[in-house]
């Protein structure tokens, strides 16, 4: 399509916005004609409400899903990861797999964890199992490190509860509900700090799924030495990795570097079983032809080298704080772009092709749910006797380019 690509942000950034402005791209205001926003996920609220009716056209693209708070609110993430174990228990599947003791062998990836209030009893159930047990509660719908804290006695719940000005866990509000989960009290240290690994994942769109892997992602480091002891629970610099907080804890005393993020690359097999796949199975997700959406996956790994989910961020920081940092994020952005806004070209949402291999920069691709399916036909083609793949069987591989493989 003839023109330049229009675009709105209300996330001031400049990865964002030197991105826009070297393809040429011309700034608009809201209430313009625009065809490219990068929003803010209050922003996508308002977008998407029935309130204000409004209608993306055919060539408008908007940076998150309607409801990818099912993904990236950590109450919901649990939840739709709790129902994605049962069905495919329900369905017999070998990745639900249990050991002796029923831990799944490789669903196994993200904390015990419970909602409060609406899982209090099971969660008093499960800290008597193992009393000397350090939990960490988080508020639902916070972000940055804000609001979270640790214990290790169902007396410290009971305070907050009342330090909440609240007579029972049923009257609190849904703004008020936390999750709970086991601590991972035997994290994998550098330099015997506590660290964290951010990794990024593209979902261009969910029917049918295809999502890409970022192969750089940054570790975010505790300021201060990590330790187990009960007396240090309250000390945020030993336990949360969130920039927002250890920022406030660098000091002479520390090495450069501590309290800062540091660039990785090629940690993909950290993501948990299934691949990008376990994201097919989230039937919750609403897909919208006008959306793309690049999450921050946050991973933690123990000192048996096992990684953990954390949490998934819709919105995942876009500021610098070191020169690797933001060489990082503004390629992201870049590779990003060229994924989602073909060409740098005005979207047509109706294009819904997988981009060539050499576009993906730094992307390479999770799962693609049509390759998939069309591996799986060719496969099952192949098996049966005195069948061959004619010129028109299966997918076809006369396009010059190589097809990408998915991962399983």
């Amino acid at each position: 399509m003839a023109g330049k690509v229009k675009w709105v942000t209300d996330i001031e950034k400049s990865v964002l916005i030197n991105n826009f402005e070297k393809r040429g791209w011309v700034q608009v205001t809201e209430n313009e004609d625009w065809n490219f926003y990068w929003m803010s996920v209050q922003t996508i609220r308002n977008v998407f409400s029935v309130e204000t009716g409004y209608r993306l056209s055919d060539d408008q693209i908007v940076n998150h899903f309607p409801n990818h708070y099912e993904l990236t609110r950590k109450d919901l993430m649990v939840k739709n990861i709790k129902r994605y174990r049962r069905e495919l228990e329900k369905e017999g599947s070998p990745l639900a797999e249990k050991d002796e003791s029923g831990k799944y062998l490789y669903l196994d990836f993200v904390p015990v964890t419970y909602m409060l209030p609406a899982d209090y009893n099971l969660f008093v159930e499960e800290f008597r199992k193992s009393p000397s047990s350090t939990w960490i509660m988080k508020p639902c719908g916070r972000a940055q490190g804000k609001g979270i804290f640790l214990i290790n006695k169902l007396s410290q719940i009971k305070k907050w509860s009342r330090d909440s000005k609240t007579s029972s866990f049923v009257s609190q509000s849904p703004k008020e509900a936390y999750v709970i989960s086991l601590y991972i009290n035997n994290p994998l240290l550098i330099g015997g700090r506590k660290f964290d690994l951010r990794l990024y994942v593209l979902v261009s769109t969910y029917r049918p799924l295809r999502c890409y892997m970022y192969k750089l992602g940054f570790c975010r480091f505790c300021t201060v030495k990590y330790t187990p002891s009960t007396s240090e629970l309250d000390n945020m610099f030993v336990h949360l990795t969130n920039v927002a907080i250890q920022k406030h804890g660098v000091s002479a005393a520390f090495p450069l570097g501590f309290g800062k993020p540091t660039a990785f690359v090629g940690f993909r097999p950290l993501l948990p079983a299934g691949g990008g796949e376990w994201l097919q199975d989230l039937p919750v997700m609403n897909n919208d032809k006008h959306c793309f959406e690049c999450y921050g996956y946050d991973i933690i790994i123990d000192d048996k080298l096992k990684p953990w989910l954390i949490e998934v961020n819709a919105s995942p920081s876009l500021t610098s704080s070191t020169a690797n940092d933001r060489i990082l994020k503004y390629n992201l952005i870049n590779d990003t772009l060229n994924i989602a806004v073909p060409n740098g070209e005005i979207p047509d949402c109706k294009w819904n092709k997988s981009p060539p291999k050499e576009v993906l920069g730094n992307y390479e691709i999770l799962y693609d749910e049509e390759l998939a399916q069309g591996d799986g036909a060719e496969r099952e083609l192949r098996s049966r006797p005195g069948q061959s793949l004619g010129p028109r069987g299966g997918r076809s591989r006369d396009s010059g380019r190589t097809v990408l493989t998915t991962w399983k």
